[in-house]
């Protein structure tokens, strides 16, 4: 009986492309300095001590909720499926409010890439004081 070879060849090799997944890492690592970055200038611009926590993975949730105005068991919260997206907006509503801007903002982050855009343009933008509720004036008096 004749030895029968069932292995195959499809010409791919299975090494992995050095240069994509180095390109992959990039990206995520501009991102996440951009992200940090823009975090902690928020933080700076609220006045919120530990800035810095911005730089680091977990710690920068808790400077989100302490920025918002959040209590800290909302880190729960995020934890969840689906609820974490409705905290998520919450948080930067809040955060957008913090810094002047319309709460609206916080919806943005809804929206892929401008999600990219909308922690720079809090961060880096100029800040307006939040509107306060005006006060009617006083009716003219009528002239006799």
């Amino acid at each position: 009986m004749p030895d029968l070879d069932y292995s195959f060849s499809t010409g791919y090799t299975s090494q992995v492309d050095s240069a994509g997944l180095g390109s992959v890492a990039f990206v995520y690592l501009a991102l996440y300095v951009y992200f940090a970055a823009a975090l902690m200038a928020i933080a700076k611009k609220t006045g919120t001590k530990n800035g810095w926590f911005a730089w680091i993975p977990i710690l920068n949730v808790f400077l989100m909720l302490k920025v918002a105005g959040k209590p800290y068991w909302w880190f729960i919260l995020l934890l969840i499926p689906f609820v974490n997206i409705i905290i998520a907006i919450i948080l930067w509503m809040k955060i957008a409010e913090r810094v002047g801007k319309p709460s609206w903002w916080g919806i943005l982050m809804l929206v892929p890439v401008v999600n990219l855009i909308v922690p720079g343009y809090l961060a880096w933008s100029k800040s307006s004081p939040p509107a306060s509720p005006s006060t009617p004036s006083a009716p003219a008096t009528p002239a006799m």
